[in-house]
């Protein structure tokens, strides 16, 4: 076998001329790409994504044909610009014509499930759609050296949410989705406690605002308190149990919590910054930043959640760990679905992570581009960090089960247990608890 070479290595001319393009800093470049063997060129273009193991050779032409790539609105143009002078600096892929469209994360999966040939070839994607598309057909495998990659690149949190049963099936791009506090630093004395956040803004008259209905934000409190609730899925992406322990003692710690937040004349059940008025504290995530710069001005502050006190006891809020991730729609044509790879792992590299980064402030799952001085100096991306140390990634769970956690939120907001005890507490986590074992057939 000839001598493995790397699949996406540059000439120095090469290298300058992207981090020109991107707008990337000159730290050291991606040398951690899979190698590939120079004679190991795909030509079965009979079931061309049944094995992707290895990365593409430098030296190969793969032809013409056009991609398809769906991501973001506001990094469309970004991605456009960085697979142009992806395919400069690589010209056995400037075969190809690549039309970058605008479909959010949100809508990607819905699209893609809904007509898979009629898709794009790679989409950007929330994690939490992941089983979903895994189960429909309309992502491929990530395997061998492209899976070791996803690994060994990025942030454990992010590797896990890019797989199912075991199987990589994309390529993360960010590790930043998920929330923290944000609180305005004269009336908030003590961003730990989440007692005394409560009593500074009602000694103040201003908001606290957490979304209390929401399968998202709600599990800070129960995972804070030890609690489960997960799920297993097969590899087609079926729900197969649901592991989960609501029904005890932590549960019933956790639910008295948000009946007590809940308590407070001055909580609002909220977690836009863009609606939010008179507010002093507000659980959020790092795309309001900058609302959240301009409400709280000078006394800007950003923390991880803070612990809360039930009945002598402390706990520490935690929560749910989000990622953006780059999937490819199962390809039949060989040379086409290296080109898709090569692409999706550039656009899922240190340096383009970094890139995106500056123009629009994602923060990288990379663990490289993490620590970055000027990611580290991101006060939000900071506390987001620091919260994220608290919190499980979040995997997949059935539509149902976010229906149930607002239906659940919707009770304590109404005051339907603000006096009930803790017997009756237990029976409502008992049945929320069975309700969602029943998703997965338990």
């Amino acid at each position: 076998m000839k001598k493995r070479v790397l699949a996406l290595v540059m000439s120095t001319a090469m290298i300058a001329s992207v981090l020109t393009a991107c707008g990337g800093k000159d730290d050291s470049s991606n040398n951690n790409t899979p190698a590939t063997d120079t004679n190991n060129t795909a030509t079965d273009n009979s079931n061309a994504s049944a094995d992707n193991s290895s990365a593409p050779a430098e030296n190969v032409d793969y032809g013409t044909g056009e991609i398809t790539i769906w991501v973001a609105e506001n990094v469309q143009t970004f991605t456009q610009d960085q697979v142009k002078a992806f395919q400069e600096a690589n010209p056995q892929y400037a075969g190809y014509t690549v039309t970058v469209e605008p479909v959010g994360e949100g809508d990607a999966a819905s699209n893609m499930i809904t007509d898979v040939e009629g898709g794009a070839d790679i989409y950007g994607f929330a994690q939490d759609q992941l089983a979903r598309l895994v189960s429909s057909g309309a992502i491929m495998p990530v395997t061998g050296e492209y899976a070791t990659w996803v690994a060994e690149q990025n942030d454990a949190g992010a590797a896990a949410a890019a797989t199912v049963g075991g199987t990589t099936y994309a390529f993360p791009i960010t590790s930043d989705n998920g929330y923290f506090l944000y609180y305005d630093k004269s009336v908030v004395k003590d961003p730990t406690s989440l007692d005394a956040i409560v009593a500074d803004c009602e000694a103040a008259g201003k908001g606290i605002y957490m979304e209390i209905n929401s399968g998202w934000y709600q599990p800070a409190f129960f995972f804070g308190a030890g609690c489960t609730l997960t799920y297993d899925l097969d590899d087609a992406g079926n729900f197969t149990a649901c592991n989960i322990d609501y029904a005890s003692e932590n549960g019933v710690a956790a639910l008295k919590a948000i009946i007590n937040l809940h308590k407070s004349p001055m909580f609002v059940n909220g977690s836009a910054a863009s609606n939010a008025t008179n507010c002093a504290a507000i659980v959020d995530g790092t795309w309001d930043a900058d609302t959240i710069k301009t409400m709280f001005g000078d006394n800007y502050a950003c923390a991880k959640l803070p612990k809360f006190t039930v009945d002598g006891r402390d706990y520490q809020l935690g929560g749910f760990g989000g990622f953006k991730l780059l999937g490819i729609k199962p390809q039949t044509d060989s040379n086409k679905m290296q080109v898709c790879l090569a692409i999706a792992q550039f656009l899922s590299g240190e340096e383009t992570q970094l890139a995106r980064y500056k123009a629009v402030s994602w923060g990288p799952s990379n663990k490289a581009a993490q620590q970055s001085s000027d990611v580290q100096a991101d006060v939000a991306l900071s506390a987001l960090a620091a919260q994220l140390a608290e919190t499980i990634p979040q995997g997949q769970y059935p539509n149902e089960y976010w229906q149930l956690a607002t239906s659940l939120g919707d009770d304590v907001i109404s005051g339907n247990y603000d006096n009930a005890s803790d017997e009756d507490l237990m029976a409502v986590l008992e049945t929320f608890q069975a309700t969602c074992k029943s998703y997965a057939g338990q």
